[in-house]
């Protein structure tokens, strides 16, 4: 059923809980998570080596990372809107979905060539270009394939097996500088082969359906109406006119609002590393390592903490994850925190992953309508992208202006009268989905 306004009905406040039908989990998903994991050691692998190789290997200043960070973190939102719009108007997400990934696979043949500024710039945008294309259309499959009820922890699930796949990555990143120091091209070189791996998962394992409202296939397994089965509310050509009422709903316009205000107060993981690592002052090979705590902990966390999203309410557990930032924050502006410090860092930047990632995209799945829900995917994630874009580029300025402490310390002041802001403009949203 739909609202007035367009928007799903809580399914929640009508049906028992004992009487939802259980947790089963589409093949779709598991695919898919298969192809992120392969896709993440790819990229996590080059993500763990990019602040040493710009900072230290090319010696490159922290402005300059800080602008490619705002690359790495923004350069997708160009076209994450215009690819979920592709998805719902053409109803094949999977093709949307090769395109992105393809071209991410492509632009890791760059880095064997790379050697300055402007060249890793360059790569470093066609791989986010990439990431923006695919984004939108697989979560709007995954979303399509999940049962309503349990949308918080069929991403989870989907998390999950990605961040097997981050963690791996750096794991890979710190054995080949361990056993060739300064290899960078190695790891370029294993980043590609993964890329090329996921491209062909995603070819061969994962079906081609068509998702227009009311027919999308969803797992035979499951015995509850998915996402993408839901009543068509407008014909194919209507609702390819009016797309962009896909952000009229009640109660998206505020989850984007809050989204982008919380991403401006967002710092890129390299940074908290780089501050790290000049506060305790490890070995460089070592660096890669701190990528794999942090994935290591939202793998621990992404399904239980989907799982309570679900039970629980999504809005508190995605405010959480932000209170979860701010103490990681905080503790890395500590002059001399030591090993507990640490990786109490990775644990909270996981913890915050966990809470925040596949929560958005869950929140967005209830909200929108199920045939715009590429549409106000790719533009929520578009927000989040560019509010993390500048987020990069100004804490680049803020560390070299002020150091890096002092940076991480005026962030986390500036988190809590953002996160005050979020929680009152998503007050009224319905604790979970129809």
């Amino acid at each position: 059923m739909s609202d007035r306004k367009g928007g799903r009905k809580d399914q929640a406040d009508t049906v028992p809980a004992a009487t939802r039908a259980a947790f089963r989990l589409s093949p779709v998903i598991v695919w898919l998570g298969i192809v992120s994991m392969a896709t993440d050691i790819s990229s996590e692998s080059v993500a763990a080596v990019l602040p040493l190789y710009v900072t230290g290997f090319l010696g490159l200043s922290t402005i300059a990372f800080g602008i490619i960070d705002g690359i790495n973190q923004g350069a997708s939102a160009i076209v994450r809107i215009g690819a979920g719009w592709v998805s719902d108007r053409t109803g094949r997400p999977k093709s949307v979905a090769v395109a992105g990934y393809g071209l991410s696979m492509v632009a890791r043949v760059g880095f064997l060539f790379t050697g300055g500024f402007w060249s890793v710039a360059a790569i470093v945008t066609g791989d986010r270009v990439g990431k923006g294309i695919r984004t939108a259309p697989r979560d709007a499959m995954i979303a399509a394939e999940a049962q309503p009820d349990y949308l918080a922890r069929s991403f989870g699930v989907h998390r999950m097996l990605d961040n097997i796949g981050a963690a791996a990555g750096p794991l890979i990143a710190f054995a080949l500088l361990s056993l060739i120091p300064n290899g960078y091209s190695s790891v370029f070189v294993v980043s590609l082969a993964f890329a090329v791996i996921g491209v062909a998962v995603l070819l061969l394992a994962v079906p081609n359906r068509t998702v227009w409202p009311g027919k999308a296939p969803a797992s035979e397994a499951s015995t509850q109406e998915p996402l993408a089965e839901a009543p068509a509310r407008q014909s194919k050509a209507g609702w390819s006119r009016t797309s962009w009422r896909a952000l009229k709903v009640q109660g998206l316009p505020r989850l984007l609002v809050a989204a982008g205000l919380l991403g401006l107060l967002t710092v890129g993981d390299g940074f908290v590393y780089l501050l790290l690592q000049s506060r305790e002052a490890f070995p460089v090979q070592w660096f890669p390592l701190l990528f794999v705590g942090t994935n290591a902990a939202f793998l621990v966390f992404a399904i239980p903490i989907g799982r309570l999203a679900d039970r629980w309410g999504r809005v508190p557990v995605f405010l959480a994850g932000h209170l979860a930032l701010f103490a990681c924050y905080l503790l890395a502006a500590v002059p001399a925190g030591g090993t507990a410090a640490t990786l109490g860092c990775l644990l909270l930047l996981g913890l915050f992953y966990a809470a925040t990632d596949g929560i958005l995209a869950a929140l967005v799945s209830q909200l929108a309508v199920p045939e715009h829900l590429g549409t106000a995917l790719g533009t929520a994630q578009t927000v989040v992208a560019l509010s993390r874009m500048v987020s990069a580029a100004a804490f680049g300025v803020l560390w070299y202006a002020a150091g890096p402490a002092a940076a991480a310390a005026c962030v986390a002041v500036l988190l809590l009268p953002a996160l005050g802001t979020a929680t009152v403009l998503l007050r009224r949203t319905p604790r979970t989905v129809s």
